[in-house]
Formats: structure tokens, sequence, C-alpha cells
């Protein structure tokens, strides 16, 4: 799978100028789109199960009546969507069923598919900074989160991911404050394949991530992954140093980082809101990685973000293997959960 879309060498005539990449180098290979299609089924199958058993054969009876908004609710909070997302949903839904005079069960189910839909696809209008044209180099990427979230593994994957397709990685292992964490980011770039910049356990995270940007400078790297301590969202004194990792970042490229992507734990389900308010305060959130959503049913989380925070879910764990990292597609999560069968 692709995530790193920038080209280092396009097909052009003998002596002519690298061509900038066009939108269209963002469409997904027909390959591509199958292994998506496979890793969300496979994310969203305990969801999807939960989906089932309370929905049963409700959209296939000939009258859709008004006792079965109940069902619909139930699903929806029963995945974690939230009271005020699935009031939400339902609310457009019922007024949309009321005003076209809709009675058959099936056509209800697109209506809730098409507003499902909807719900998802205003935060996941803008495109990832790795997928524009005008990539920055390096692109710097701060990986923030709570301890045990999957934030380290999540960063191996991503640094695997973007180096099968061509790109030089440099992770920093600023989380200085949890013992063997760098040990551990060190482990898993060596199954990545890329270079790990480390200090001894307590020093400065600020002091890794300028050593790291200075080693990224030299070596021309494309991506430097910035890893940082599974701060508490309840502790101001580690969210200041995020913003300090921040500050030093932007010393040398104010407009970094790039993109500062928030690792939830979908299973933690409406508990990973507030982390996310509170992260977004303390130092802005661009995506979410929505780590072990194959772990459970609670993927309606995906909805509440969407609708309460503005935040698009930029990828999705999909099992424990190193490649097991997908990019979120809106289409995918929605008509896999909503799958019969």
């Amino acid at each position: 799978m692709r995530f790193w879309r920038r080209k280092t060498t396009l097909e052009a005539e003998p002596g002519a100028a690298a061509a900038a990449p066009a939108a269209e180098d963002l469409v997904l290979a027909p390959e591509e789109a199958a292994e998506v299609h496979e890793q969300t089924e496979r994310a969203v199958e305990r969801t999807r199960r939960g989906w089932r058993s309370r929905l049963g054969g409700l959209f296939e009876r000939a009258d859709f009546t008004e006792d079965l908004w109940d069902d619909l609710e139930e699903t929806l909070i029963a995945s974690d969507a939230g009271l005020a997302t699935t009031g939400a949903i339902i609310g457009r839904v019922k007024k949309r069923v009321k005003d076209e005079g809709i009675k058959q069960g099936d056509r209800v189910r697109e209506v809730l598919r098409e507003e499902l839909l909807a719900t998802l696809h205003e935060p996941h209008a803008s495109v990832p900074v790795w997928a524009r044209e005008d990539v920055p180099v390096p692109l710097i990427v701060l990986v923030i989160g709570v301890n045990g979230a999957g934030k380290t593994t999540s960063i191996a994957k991503l640094a695997h991911a973007f180096k099968a397709d061509g790109a030089t990685v440099f992770l920093a292992a600023a989380d200085t404050f949890r013992a063997a964490a760098s040990d551990q980011l060190k482990v898993w770039g060596e199954r990545a394949g890329v270079r790990v910049i480390a200090h001894q356990p307590g020093a400065d995270p600020g002091a890794v991530v300028f050593d790291t940007l200075s080693a990224a400078e030299s070596a021309r790297a494309e991506i430097v992954i910035v890893d940082t301590a599974g701060r508490l969202h309840t502790k101001t004194n580690l969210m200041e140093e995020l913003k300090k990792i921040n500050r030093v970042v932007q010393r040398n490229y104010p407009d970094a980082p790039h993109e500062t992507l928030l690792v939830l734990d979908a299973t933690t389900g409406q508990n990973g809101l507030a982390q996310a308010r509170t992260f977004t305060a303390a130092v802005g959130v661009s995506g979410i990685v929505l780590a072990k959503l194959d772990g459970t049913a609670k993927g309606g989380i995906a909805f509440a973000i969407a609708h309460e925070l503005g935040i698009p879910v930029r990828f999705i764990g999909t099992g424990e293997k190193i490649t097991d990292l997908a990019p979120f597609d809106p289409h995918e999560f929605v008509d896999s959960l909503l799958a019969e069968g």
C-alpha cells in the first residue's frame, strides 16, 4: 500500500524536466483499492457483527414503521458513536424519510448510508500533506497520544509504508520520559528499515528532535516522524513539553510540524474524544490514527470524531503486523459496516 504519493521519478521524454505529481496520482490503483477494502473489512468486523445483530432484517421489511427508529439509535450508540452524533445522524435520516415520504426499509438503509457518509465527508475533504503536489522536504510529522494507545507501533507502520514507497524516513525518539521507550522504537525502526535518532533516557526531547532534523537534512531525508512521550492528557506540564517540541521544530521550519497525528485506541471509544479535545487545544491535531480498530466493536467512534471534532481519521490499525495499517476511506468504512451477509 502506497501512502507516500510524491514521485521521485516520473516517466518523461529524455532530457525533459520532471513534472509535478498530478491530482490523479492520488487515485488508488486497483490492487491498492482491493487492499484497502480487505483491510477495512477486517478492521470493522466486530463492529459490523454488532450492527448486524441489532438491526437483523430491519431494512428487509416492507414497511419501515416509527418504532424501528429505536433500533437504529441503539445500534449507533452501542458502537460508541455517542449521543450527540447519534442524535444528529438519526435526526437527518428521519427528516429525509418524512420529507421524501419513504416507507421501504431498503430505501431507509440507503438514506442512512448517505447520512453516515455525509458525517465523515467534511473533515476528509482536505488532502494530507504527504499526498499533495508541493510536499515540503523534509515532511515533519509529530505523533502524539497517551500511554498504551499504540503510538509506537503506529509510527513503525507509517515509517514502513512510507519507506516501501521510496521515501527516506528518519524517526526521532523524543519519548525520553518512559523507560526503554527509545529501545522499543529502535527495535521497530530495525523492522521497518529506517534510521532512529535517540538520546539517553531523561534527555531533553527538544534536543532529540533538533539532532534528528539536522541528521535528516544532511541525508536529504524526505520524512521525519517524531515520537513523543505517552502523555496523559490531564498532565499540564507534559502538554507544555509538547509545545516546546513544536517550538524547536518551528525555529528552522516555521510551517512545521506539517502534520500532527493523534493516535487513539479505538477500544476506548468515547474516552478518546476527551483526549482529542485536550491535545487539539494544546498543540493542534491535523489527523487521527485509529489504532486497534480490529479489536473492538466500537467503530462508531469514527463518526463522533468527525461530527464533534471535525478532525479526519487518516489511518486505521487493522492488526498487529507492521503492514497492518490502512488509509481511512469513508466509503469503504460505511459500506463495510452496512454490508449484508
